[in-house]
């Protein structure tokens, strides 16, 4: 079984020099694939003295269409997902590798607490996790890890769904639960990156929450979030029918407007179920 391990990397020299003399050690045969995403460092150099074989980009693309581009590349039969920046350790990847004879076609790296970068990144991804599991009624332990290998022929089946920016993880790992293609995770331990460290920017953060929840609800199945929220609306304008009927003797506006809503959400996700399923329609 042929493996091709891609790396995303943005200004990752610091970070390469101390993964791709790992992943020669773990896997002297494998492919390993550096995708260079407009990096102004040593990114690319560093790659090649490593004997690594380096896609490069003449600008930023985003870590999405650098892990598209590698997949397109990538000969193996097995694709290995981990970051560049030195948080991965390549002694992990044949546990992974390990769970795919048990009939999974992922696996996932999942991070412990500790892993994760931030307390507020933290409490963010146990959310997704959360959401995640009650969508697809699977237990998710780690939905935006990006240390993961798959099947190659199945993740390729969904490039076209994944994003150019960061939540390609999100987004494959719904793909793979919506088409019944199992999903395994393994617990990993997390080293601290090499390099600059990230930070959290509150406005930027958090209108990409809100992104990666909905994207959730619509990658898997959109009615299990508009109907609770049909109801919901229905609910209210019921319960605020009756409080002005019974103290007013009749039917308000707001209550009309209330009962109208319920009705037209819960059609917008009857349209976005069959849209969803559309999308991952495969002609055979």
């Amino acid at each position: 079984m042929k493996i091709s391990i891609i790396l995303p990397a943005k200004n990752e020299a610091e970070g390469l020099r101390r993964t791709l003399p790992g992943l020669a050690a773990v896997l002297p045969g494998a492919e390993v694939i550096v995708v260079d995403d407009g990096s102004t460092d040593d990114t690319a150099a560093v790659a090649q003295s490593f004997g690594a074989r380096v896609l490069t980009s003449p600008y930023s693309m985003g870590n999405g269409a650098a892990i598209k581009r590698g997949a397109r590349a990538a000969t193996g039969e097995v694709l290995v997902f981990m970051d560049a920046d030195g948080q991965h350790d390549p002694a992990h990847i044949p546990r992974l590798l390990g769970r795919l004879d048990q009939g999974f076609d992922m696996v996932v790296g999942a991070r412990d607490g500790d892993g994760q970068a931030s307390v507020g990144r933290g409490l963010a991804n146990k959310l997704y996790n959360r959401l995640a599991s009650w969508m697809t009624g699977h237990r998710v332990l780690d939905l935006t890890s990006g240390f993961r290998v798959v099947r190659a022929n199945r993740f390729r089946e969904f490039l076209h769904l994944l994003p150019n920016g960061f939540s390609y993880p999100t987004t494959s790992t719904m793909a793979f639960f919506r088409s019944a293609y199992p999903v395994g995770y393994e617990a990993i331990r997390v080293d601290k990156r090499v390099g600059k460290a990230s930070h959290i920017r509150p406005l930027k953060d958090g209108i990409r929450f809100l992104l990666i929840i909905f994207k959730i609800a619509t990658l898997y199945s959109p009615l299990k979030l508009f109907a609770p929220v049909g109801v919901g609306f229905f609910l209210l304008g019921a319960g605020y029918y009756s409080y002005t009927f019974a103290t007013e003797g009749r039917f308000t506006n707001m209550s009309a407007l209330l009962l109208s809503a319920s009705v037209i959400i819960f059609l917008i996700g009857l349209i976005s179920e069959q849209i969803t399923s559309l999308t991952y329609r495969r002609d055979t």
